[in-house]
């Protein structure tokens, strides 16, 4: 219990990573683990590219040239608009992000850097892109997020960096295009993964959790 506490501590998002790839049994071993997470009526629903080398320097170029030229490929699903109470978490999110990068709120060549940062994949040598049947809803949805959980602890136990990217979802035309994924799969993330950038400003970046009671609430009566 006290190693998978301290698991769940030590997962972060890594936005900066070294180019040295994992050795293919560690990727492996990862995603073999990661098929024991459960999903309604045992349906595994999640189906999963991973790119690397040249695959992964394709989707890469693609992605970028979709983003620094401003062509729209569409989005699967609705980017979420935090509001309310979401809204202060995730200022508060971006503050602590762009503090550690040292980019100031008026520095839009900053900002904007960081934003295509996303589509350089963090310099990631392997690429995770994740997706389920477009004729999934939200109840299937929820066992791809389990699987991702998995996967990220996975990589966390072994020493591996991961960033999941909800950004990839913005050109869903563009990842299938270069990466053969068929039409029917719908890109819900990516996960960028490798072995972290200790040295990159941003690899310091931790963000806070709320007081349980914010989350859970306990009725016993």
């Amino acid at each position: 219990m006290e190693s998978f506490d301290a698991l769940l501590h030590a997962r972060r998002s890594v936005r900066a990573f070294r180019p040295d790839p994992v050795p293919s049994d560690v990727v492996r071993a990862v995603f073999e683990a990661a098929q024991r997470t459960p999903s309604n009526c045992n349906i595994q629903p999640w189906r999963v590219t991973v790119a690397s080398g040249a695959a992964r320097d394709r989707l890469r170029s693609a992605l970028l040239d979709a983003v620094t030229s401003g062509r729209d490929a569409g989005t699967e699903d609705v980017i979420p608009n935090f509001e309310g109470e979401y809204r202060p978490l995730q200022v508060a999110c971006a503050v602590e992000m762009y503090g550690k990068m040292g980019i100031a709120r008026d520095d839009k060549p900053g900002r904007t850097r960081a934003f295509v940062r996303n589509y350089e994949l963090f310099d990631a040598p392997h690429v995770a892109i994740i997706g389920m049947d477009k004729s999934f809803g939200l109840g299937v949805a929820i066992d791809v997020g389990m699987y991702v959980q998995s996967l990220w602890l996975g990589f966390t136990e072994r020493g591996v960096g991961a960033c999941a990217m909800a950004s990839l979802r913005s050109h869903p035309a563009v990842v299938r295009e270069a990466l053969g994924i068929p039409e029917h799969i719908r890109v819900l993330c990516g996960m960028a993964f490798g072995y972290e950038d200790t040295s990159a400003a941003v690899n310091a970046t931790r963000q806070p959790r709320s007081p349980l009671e914010t989350n859970v609430t306990f009725l016993e009566t």
